[in-house]
């Protein structure tokens, strides 16, 4: 379970986004980062029986750096006020399906799938869709997965993806950007002694859409 101290210390810093703040509180975010990666990897751990190439993967390949890129953002805050992990068998960097943790106060969720693959990814994955529907739309109805997500997340295209027609049966899907399913976590579930259980539960959910997907691509 994740500590207290780690969820205020991410609340303290969205409020107080700055250098001289940061480097006064180092140790809090030292443990803070350190809280964070021990709960990573119990969730890592559990995920093994479902994704065996995990087993070899430490923190450093699923979480992400708290800095942020300020280049070329309007926005110039040097921190972000969250922690995230991604598990997938080719590390945090790959565009491979996983599953995405977010961890930020009152805004946390998980993610499973794939988010706006690059330009032959998304025509491999139309294609996949196109072709085997029926195996795709018995994922996205299954009951228990359907029960837990309303529906598929992320933004479409207004037109139609090129190749493809308005009766397609999978039209809806076809013009996908992204191919996500995601759910909002509470801060007290996160606290929970049962909440890596319950975390990697969802993202048992999740897999055969992540295996579809990267079927698809890999």
């Amino acid at each position: 379970m994740l500590q207290s101290s780690t969820i205020k210390f991410l609340a303290s810093l969205e409020k107080n986004n700055n250098k001289p703040w940061f480097d006064e509180h180092r140790s809090d975010y030292e443990a803070a980062k350190k809280d964070f990666e021990v709960f990573i990897d119990e969730i890592r751990k559990e995920l093994v029986a479902i994704e065996p190439l995990l087993a070899d993967q430490r923190a450093k390949d699923m979480v992400f750096r708290i800095f942020r890129d300020v280049r070329f953002s309007k926005d110039k805050t040097p921190y972000k006020a969250n922690f995230g992990a991604y598990f997938c068998k080719g590390g945090k960097k790959s565009p491979l399906g996983g599953y995405y943790f977010h961890l930020q106060p009152g805004k946390s969720f998980l993610v499973g799938g794939i988010w706006m693959p690059e330009g032959p990814m998304l025509k491999a994955i139309r294609q996949e869709i196109d072709y085997n529907f029926q195996e795709f739309e018995s994922i996205m109805n299954d009951k228990a997965f359907k029960k837990l997500f309303k529906k598929m997340e992320g933004e479409s295209l207004k037109t139609l993806p090129q190749g493809y027609t308005a009766d397609n049966p999978a039209i809806d899907y076809l013009k996908m950007k992204s191919f996500i399913v995601t759910i909002p976590l509470a801060d007290a579930d996160l606290g929970s002694k049962t909440s890596v259980s319950k975390i990697v539960k969802t993202f048992t959910l999740i897999k055969p859409l992540v295996d579809f997907l990267n079927k698809a691509v890999d």
